[in-house]
């Protein structure tokens, strides 16, 4: 259980981190590749065997490390523009309601437990995730872009999915550091574009922000795979809890950190939160 909370703490801290970036006026873009950069040579330091570049190109997970490489530059693109079209609200709801989409593969394809409590914990925590997600602000408007929406729902859900399907069990470092090393990449490529045809210049700033991004990030994947293969809890359980979990914790930490604004609708989500994580966890 311990992997579970510190991979949820990682979670939450990512939220502060992105708080921040607003506060101190940071370039998410530039501050988001750095994270990546740091995030793969910290892989790369926490794999005790000596890395081979020849030999991860001829492993069986190599090529999967590259689609999810570009998958997370691609659902990090998607979710900006998510925020800006249909609003913050709508981005947070689609992305943690994603978590749907592991919960039944693990059900289908791990042949996990249905039992009507745990069924009936699952759809406390979407409840719980959209009340405590929901902002009364936020200036919602549905009918626009209504694609960007549902790519970031799809997209997320496949991340989580496929990050943990993927992942070969002796080789988690490697595997994490290979995937945030192609995103690296993918944004290093923007980046020189962007600067190329001058419509951003690179701010030093972004260097220990996009530091301390890394790390936690790194940290939030690596937790949730060690997580995930605990003997005793099935995938549908772990992604189950960490999802409305990190929802419930970042809801407060605005409330005590950042002064926002927690509405009646919110305050409820919370509550169900605690509801569905203990019947979820029954056995």
């Amino acid at each position: 259980m311990i992997y579970l909370f510190l991979s949820i703490l990682s979670s939450t801290g990512i939220f502060i981190l992105f708080k921040s970036f607003k506060k101190y006026n940071v370039n998410t873009l530039q501050a988001i590749v750095v994270n990546y950069f740091t995030a793969c040579i910290l892989g790369s330091y926490l794999y005790e065997t000596e890395i081979d570049p020849i030999t991860i190109a001829n492993s069986t997970w190599f090529y999967r490390a590259i689609f999810l490489g570009f998958l997370f530059i691609a659902i990090f693109n998607v979710m900006a523009l998510t925020v800006q079209k249909n609003g913050l609200s709508v981005a947070s709801v689609a992305g943690k309601m994603s978590v749907i989409i592991p919960i039944i593969f693990g059900i289908i394809v791990f042949n996990e437990s249905v039992r009507f409590i745990k069924i009936f914990g699952i759809i406390l925590a979407l409840i719980a995730v959209y009340l405590t997600s929901i902002k009364e602000r936020d200036n919602i408007v549905l009918t626009q872009s209504i694609y960007l929406p549902i790519l970031l729902f799809i997209g997320s859900g496949t991340i989580d999915t496929l990050v943990n399907y993927f992942a070969p069990d002796d080789k988690i470092p490697l595997f994490s550091a290979t995937i945030f090393g192609i995103a690296f990449c993918v944004g290093l490529f923007v980046l020189i574009y962007k600067s190329a045809r001058k419509t951003s210049r690179f701010e030093i700033k972004s260097i220990p922000f996009g530091v301390a991004l890394g790390t936690i990030n790194y940290a939030s994947i690596y937790y949730l795979l060690k997580a995930l293969r605990v003997d005793g809890y099935e995938t549908s359980t772990v992604f189950t809890i960490n999802n409305v979990t990190i929802v419930a914790f970042s809801t407060l930490i605005g409330l005590i950190l950042f002064k926002e604004k927690i509405s009646l609708k919110n305050w409820i989500g919370i509550i169900i939160a605690i509801v569905s994580i203990i019947i979820v966890t029954l056995k």
